[in-house]
């Protein structure tokens, strides 16, 4: 018998993000039986090409998903929290990629190849976690099935493209005005990001931690179901680089760990590709992954912090691994496990 192709549909589909959905479900040659790129209002009526057809771009109104059975959403959080219930009444699996629903008791969040059985248990959202959570889960999901994390401390060192298309500009004009002495005065950003680091990423919290830091630390809870004796500590910072976000990962596991073994495990790893070997000055930077979809491991190194400890530094593209890439692998998974 054959199985029966899905209905699509991408909401956010003219953004940054929603135009790469596109290229990976094509890059993926993801069967569907139809297809639709919806957005706002001010886009509707534009043209999207796609497979060597053009397709009117929708409008995104509650009887849109009438006949859709899968929507690869990344439209903000409020689009999501306006339409995801709404998609999901009416039968559609709503795979969102905003922050609305990540940390929602009801709602899987899941990172294709990491917790891929939690998708069992939607309800007709599924979230997609943040960017700079995607990338460390599947190289911590491997070690710690092999050793048991005890204690988590990441810092990371983010992309302007993570906070968007206004973001991305404002560093090519910040650069511009920079190098012929010229002043700025930064919007998207507190401060300028051309040759310069900010050490906030999203708005303080009460306990003097970002939100973007909060995330990492619920979100990788939840994903890898850790409990509160699992000590988690995150510090984002974002960097002048326009794609890839880079992590300095200390782990404490519970268990004895052996670099040479752990750099073995992380090279058997789906999704990870290792490139480690300081004598030839082999490690990962975020150029090696804008545009590709490993998440890449290198300076694997045992923690003289920690006794039972390891360090490693890892990068992905976030508009892939951390967005655009698993909100299609898990629309893949939701096909192949018949979930829809």
């Amino acid at each position: 018998m054959t199985k029966k192709l899905p209905n699509l549909a991408v909401l956010g589909a003219t953004g940054v993000v929603g135009r790469e959905i596109l290229n990976i479900l094509d890059e993926n040659k993801v069967e569907f039986n139809s297809i639709k790129f919806l957005a706002s209002k001010r886009s509707a009526g534009s043209t999207i090409e796609f497979k060597g057809k053009n397709y009117a771009v929708i409008e995104a109104t509650d009887d849109v998903f009438d006949d859709v059975d899968i929507c690869l959403a990344s439209a903000g959080g409020e689009t999501s929290k306006r339409f995801a219930p709404v998609a999901a009444k009416k039968g559609c699996v709503f795979i969102d990629n905003s922050s609305a629903f990540r940390m929602d008791k009801e709602v899987p969040l899941v990172i294709a190849g990491v917790n891929d059985e939690d998708l069992r248990k939607h309800k007709g959202i599924i979230a997609n976690p943040n960017c700079s959570t995607s990338q460390l889960m599947l190289p911590l999901k491997a070690l710690d099935e092999k050793y048991k994390v005890k204690r988590l401390i990441v810092s990371t060192y983010q992309a302007v493209s993570g906070a968007g298309l206004k973001a991305i500009n404002e560093l090519t004009d910040n650069i511009k005005t920079n190098l012929v002495g010229m002043p700025y005065e930064p919007s998207a950003f507190k401060y300028e990001i051309a040759f310069n680091v900010i050490p906030q990423i999203d708005v303080f919290c009460d306990n003097g931690y970002t939100k973007e830091e909060m995330k990492v630390t619920n979100e990788t809870r939840k994903i890898l179901h850790f409990d509160e004796s699992v000590k988690i500590s995150c510090t984002a910072v974002r960097v002048p680089v326009y794609i890839g976000h880079s992590e300095a990962v200390s782990v404490e596991f519970e268990k004895p760990v052996d670099e040479n073994e752990a750099r073995e495990l992380l090279k058997n790893t789906w999704g990870v590709e290792v490139r480690d070997d300081v004598s030839t000055y082999t490690y990962p930077t975020p150029k090696d992954a804008a545009g590709k979809n490993p998440v890449y491991v290198g300076r694997i190194r045992k923690s003289i912090a920690f006794d039972n400890g390891l360090e490693f530094f890892c990068v992905a593209d976030n508009l892939r691994i951390g967005a655009a890439l698993n909100t299609v692998r898990l629309a893949q998974k939701v096909i192949e496990m018949e979930l829809y």
